[in-house]
C-alpha cells in the first residue's frame, strides 16, 4: 500500500516510544493524527500540545467520528502491546479498516530513503541517537526514528531538511521485539549486541540469533555492517551474510576504544583503527557501554565523510537520551543516576560503570523487574548483576502486557543476590525506607513505571544532600 488517499492516522498505543515517533512524522506530513493510550504521560501531553488528539478509554465511543466515518481514508497503526480483547482494536478489525503494525509502517516510511538501521538487544537507542546527532551537528540532512527522547532535541523524532540538496539519511532504531526489524530495508546497519531477550517471543537464544541473522540478510548487498565483537562471534556460528563487515568493541576489534578513563561525569577515550586514531575524545554520557556505543556510531559517521573535528565536537555536545545513564544529581555528598537497564547484561554494564566512576562510594540500587517472563528466564543473571551494588532494593515486577505467572515475583531474586544488604520494598513505602538507610550513590534501574518516581527522587536526593552538607 501507499499513503496516497490517506488523510487520518489513528494509533493504538500512541504513547509508546516507537509509536509516538511515527505519530509525530505523520503529523509533520500534514495528516490528522489521533490515538488511544492506556494512561496519560508526559509524552502524550507533548503529543496533544503538538496538535494530536489522544483518548485514554479503550472504548469504541472514544474513537473520533472522523475516523469511524472514513474507513477508506483512515490508517490504523497498532502495537503488539495492545491486549487481544481491546474493544477499539477489535472494532477496527470487524469494520475492515486498514490495520498495520508499527513495524510495517516504519518499513514503508523509510523504504524510499538511504537507511542506517541500528539493532541490538541493548545499546541501540543511545547508538542511533548519537549517530543521528553526529550527522545533524555536522550539517548532514538526517531524519531519525528513535526509541528514546534525546536530550539535545527533546524528541524521539529528528526531521531532515527538505531544502537540502543532499539526499536525506535516515537513522532508524531496528527493534527485535516481535521480529519488527525484519520489516526494514537497511542500506547499512549497526548491531550493538545479540544477547538472549524476549524469550516470550523467540523461545530460546538460538531463535533470537536466527532472527538477527535474518535481519542481516536484509542489508543492501552494497552496504556495510558494523557489529559489536561479541555479537559477531555469536552470529558467525550460524552464518554471517555476505556483506562488508567491520567489528567494534572495547577489546581487540577492528574498531576499538583504548585508553579509557572514567571521570565523575564523563568518559575519555581514543578511537583506534588500523588506519586512524582520534585521541582524547570526551563523552559526557558516562559508561563503558556508552563508549562502546559511541565507537560504533563514530565509525559510521566517519564513513559518511565527517571530519575528526566534527566527530570531536559532536561527541562533546551530545547530551544523551532520557533514562539512559542519566545523572540527575552529582554532588560530593550525593549522586543520583537513573537508567533504563532491564536485562542482566545492561545492569552489569551500568553498575560496572558506576563503580568505575565512584570507586570509593557506597552504591545503592533500586531495581524494578520488567515482565514476569523476563524475570523468570533471567533470574540468576539478574541476581548476579545486581550483586555489583552494595545495597539492593527490589520493587515488585512491572507486568506491562503480561498476566502474573504463579511463583514468579521479585522475591525470587533475593536469595542469589550476594550483597549483604538487600530488601523487597513496596513503591509506596520506598521513601520511608530510604530515610532509614545510608546513601552515597543512588541508582534506579528498570523499564517499567519506575520512571514516574525519578523526578521526586531527584528532588529528594538534592534536599538530602543539602541536609548532609549542613
Amino acid at each position: 500500500m501507499s499513503f496516497e488517499g490517506i488523510h487520518n492516522a489513528y494509533f493504538l498505543g500512541i504513547g509508546g516510544i516507537g509509536m509516538s515517533a511515527l505519530a509525530r512524522w505523520f503529523n509533520h506530513e500534514g495528516m490528522a493524527v489521533s490515538g488511544y493510550d492506556r494512561t496519560p504521560s508526559p509524552l502524550t501531553d507533548q503529543l496533544i500540545t503538538e496538535g494530536m488528539t489522544v483518548n485514554f478509554v479503550d472504548e469504541v465511543d472514544a474513537i473520533p467520528e472522523s475516523i469511524k466515518s472514513n474507513p477508506t481514508q483512515s490508517l490504523i497503526i497498532w502495537t503488539p502491546a495492545m491486549p487481544a480483547d481491546s474493544p477499539q482494536l477489535n472494532y477496527f478489525r470487524d469494520q475492515n479498516f486498514q490495520l498495520k503494525k508499527r513495524s510495517e509502517i516504519l518499513g514503508m516510511v523509510t523504504s524510499t530513503f538511504y537507511t542506517i538501521a541500528v539493532a541490538g538487544t541493548h545499546g541501540k537507542t543511545t547508538t542511533s541517537s548519537l549517530l543521528a546527532h553526529l550527522l545533524k551537528a555536522a550539517g548532514k540532512p538526517v531524519a531519525a526514528f528513535l526509541g528514546g527522547i534525546t536530550q539535545n532535541y527533546q524528541s524521539n523524532l529528528i526531521l531532515g531538511d527538505k531544502n537540502s540538496k543532499e539526499p536525506t539519511l535516515v537513522v532508524v532504531e531496528a527493534d527485535e521485539f516481535d521480529r519488527s526489524f525484519l520489516r526494514l530495508h537497511p542500506n547499512e546497519a549497526i548491531v550493538t549486541s545479540a544477547d538472549p531477550d524476549h524469550l516470550d517471543i523467540y523461545g530460546d537464544e538460538s531463535s533470537i540469533l536466527q532472527g538477527f541473522s535474518e535481519f542481516l540478510k536484509l542489508i543492501d548487498k552494497k552496504g556495510k555492517l558494523y557489529i559489536q565483537q561479541n555479537a559477531a562471534l555469536k552470529l558467525e556460528e550460524i552464518g554471517m551474510p555476505k556483506v562488508k563487515t567491520k567489528t567494534y568493541g572495547l577489546g581487540s576489534a577492528a574498531i576499538s576504544a583504548q585508553n579509557i578513563q572514567a571521570k565523575r561525569g564523563s568518559f575519555i577515550f581514543d578511537y583506534v583503527t588500523e588506519k586512524q586514531t582520534i585521541r582524547q575524545l570526551k563523552l559526557f554520557v558516562p559508561g563503558f557501554h556508552n563508549v562502546e556505543n559511541a565507537i560504533g556510531a563514530i565509525a559510521v559517521a566517519l564513513d559518511h565523510q565527517l571530519t575528526e573535528d566534527q566527530i570531536r565536537k559532536g561527541l562533546a555536545s551530545f547530551k544523551g537520551v532520557k533514562r539512559r545513564f542519566e545523572i540527575h544529581v552529582n554532588t560530593e555528598k550525593m549522586v543520583f543516576i537513573d537508567d533504563y537497564a532491564h536485562h542482566p547484561e545492561e545492569i552489569r554494564a551500568s553498575l560496572s560503570s558506576v563503580r568505575a566512576m565512584f570507586p570509593m562510594k557506597k552504591i545503592t540500587v533500586i531495581f524494578q523487574p520488567h515482565l514476569f517472563t523476563r524475570t523468570r528466564d533471567f533470574a540468576v543473571g539478574f541476581s548476579e548483576s545486581l550483586s555489583l551494588a552494595d545495597e539492593v532494593i527490589l520493587l515488585d515486577i512491572y507486568p506491562a502486557r503480561e498476566l502474573p505467572i504463579p511463583g514468579v515475583e521479585s522475591a525470587m531474586l533475593l536469595n542469589d543476590i550476594s550483597t549483604t544488604k538487600k530488601s523487597l520494598v513496596k513503591k509506596e513505602e520506598l521513601f520511608n525506607y530510604l530515610e532509614t538507610t545510608s546513601l552515597e550513590v543512588l541508582v534506579t534501574l528498570g523499564a517499567g513505571d519506575i520512571d514516574r518516581l525519578v523526578p521526586t527522587l531527584a528532588e529528594w536526593t538534592r534536599e538530602r544532600a543539602k541536609r548532609l552538607a549542613l
